[in-house]
């Protein structure tokens, strides 16, 4: 069976990629997931970018995931006069209150406590870290600092302040008005930027609960975007959180000491895939591709690396949003990553054991691992598939609980979820491995092999797998069985 590779790419919408014509290329070529960046636009260009992907997701046939990125508290620079400032090394920059700055080398920032919770010996870095600041000088109405790094920084810049606790909320009341749009509207995962603690998922997950659509389960999950010390430090409460975590490598590389960065890569992955939880590893992952239709041999490693270590989606920004060659982009992460699955499927690492979670709030279970039954059954499903060598694995569910246990497990077959609610299906196109089905019409287990034959998922005279949760539909019971597809 001709199978997509199973760590599954996200895809980030932009200019590039804007018509029915190009995502469902982009679809064909390998992406799984598209994501919608909450920092550029608003609320009228993010349901128009949704209206394209779903009917994109209909011409494609396939159930596609969606997850939108909440802004949170980025630090930017105020305007500077004649639009950049060259910063030298052993220069002074001063910080200011205020909006207007009176004089060179005189900086402002949108970020209005910066003066309070700056000190002398804290770094300020900005242009993605490639210029640092250290702080020398405290006044009422300004903070002086040293250049020991030097470049060019423009206005509107981002700044990073590593080390420094901020006052700030993570949830801003854009990102909130955001997230109340996201969860009536069917996106299927908001990404927390900026989260550092677990307390803060709960406060989002509230506020999804109190305005999802009434008479409706929750069908948006969060995913965690680690990038704060204070969210390594608290990583493992933050994982059992969330639905999910993305290692996002632009912020969280300026914050932490770059020495570091693929240690605390492998970490959090290495958290996440002993809790359970989905792990995106993104940011510059093909970037020279951007403007080249083939990448560095430093970026082809980095996907690769990410793949062997266990990610379950690996993502992409720029190189697609606004990039010159977007499809051969995928086409070259979804080489990337079937190449490096061979290799992977060779090795017998030893894996942590997932680590079930349970909650006692039905509203807050839909994206969870359920129970230890539904653990077990999962395993055997993957025992039995290795031992009788089935192809594939089906697991119906309806709300898709089940293929995300089998997602963690990693078997070698191919694994097929199926499900009659459609954002149970679409959320599985972020879970590894797993092929997604939406089947509303489903009545038997019959039916389920009959189209995943259909869609030569598997072929006449293959062993399969079948495991099925509870009311997906008429009399069914959480059950394994072992078939030959007729």
């Amino acid at each position: 069976m001709l199978r997509p590779s199973q760590t599954k790419i996200i895809a980030t919408v932009g200019p590039a990629i804007l018509s029915v014509e190009k995502l469902v290329e982009l679809i064909q070529a390998g992406v799984d997931v598209f994501r919608i960046n909450a920092a550029h636009g608003k609320i009228d260009s993010f349901a128009a970018n949704l209206a394209l992907i779903r009917q994109a997701e209909k011409e494609a046939d396939a159930p596609i995931a969606v997850l939108m990125d909440l802004a949170g508290p980025k630090m930017r620079l105020g305007e500077i006069e004649g639009g950049e400032l060259d910063c030298v090394q052993g220069e002074k920059i001063r910080f200011i209150r205020g909006k207007t700055s009176p004089q060179k080398n005189w900086l402002t920032s949108t970020y209005e406590p910066l003066v309070d919770e700056l000190n002398v010996g804290d770094r300020v870095l900005m242009c993605d870290g490639l210029v640092s600041v250290e702080i020398t000088e405290k006044g009422k109405d300004y903070v002086e600092g040293v250049v020991v790094q030097s470049g060019v920084v423009r206005s509107r810049q981002g700044i990073n302040l590593p080390g420094v606790k901020l006052s700030v909320k993570s949830l801003q009341p854009v990102d909130i008005d955001n997230a109340i749009w996201a969860v009536q509207n069917g996106i299927d995962y908001l990404g927390f930027s900026f989260v550092r603690t677990a307390e803060e998922i709960d406060e989002l997950r509230d506020i999804l609960v109190e305005n999802k659509p009434a008479g409706k389960l929750l069908n948006t999950g969060i995913i965690a975007k680690i990038e704060k010390p204070e969210a390594v430090e608290n990583l493992e409460q933050i994982v059992l959180a969330a639905d999910g975590v993305m290692v996002a490598r632009g912020d969280l590389g300026v914050e932490v000491d770059i020495a570091k960065m693929g240690v605390v890569q492998k970490e959090i992955i290495r958290v996440c895939r002993a809790m359970g939880k989905p792990v995106i590893v993104a940011t510059q992952m093909l970037e020279s591709m951007t403007h080249s239709r083939i990448p560095t041999r430093a970026e082809a490693s980095d996907v690769a690396n990410a793949v062997f270590d266990g990610a379950d989606c690996i993502m992409l920004s720029g190189e697609t949003a606004v990039g010159d060659y977007p499809v051969e982009t995928v086409k070259t992460m979804h080489r990337i990553a079937l190449e490096t699955e061979k290799e992977r499927a060779k090795r017998d690492d030893e894996q942590e054991p997932m680590v079930p979670c349970f909650y006692d709030d039905s509203e807050y279970t839909l994206l969870r691992p359920s129970s230890l039954v539904a653990c077990a059954m999962a395993e055997a499903a993957v025992n039995i598939a290795d031992t009788t060598e089935a192809s594939a694995i089906i697991a119906a569910t309806s709300t898709g609980r089940t293929a995300l246990d089998l997602a963690q497990m990693r078997s070698t077959a191919s694994t097929i979820g199926c499900s009659p609610v459609l954002e149970a299906a679409r959320r599985m196109a972020l879970y590894w491995g797993v092929i997604p089905m939406y089947l509303p019409e489903a009545k038997n287990y019959a039916d389920i092999v009959a189209e995943a034959k259909k869609r030569e998922y598997v072929e006449t005279g293959e062993a399969v797998v079948l495991l099925t949760g509870q009311n997906v539909f008429k009399d069914s019971y959480n059950a394994v069985a072992v078939i030959e597809v007729q």
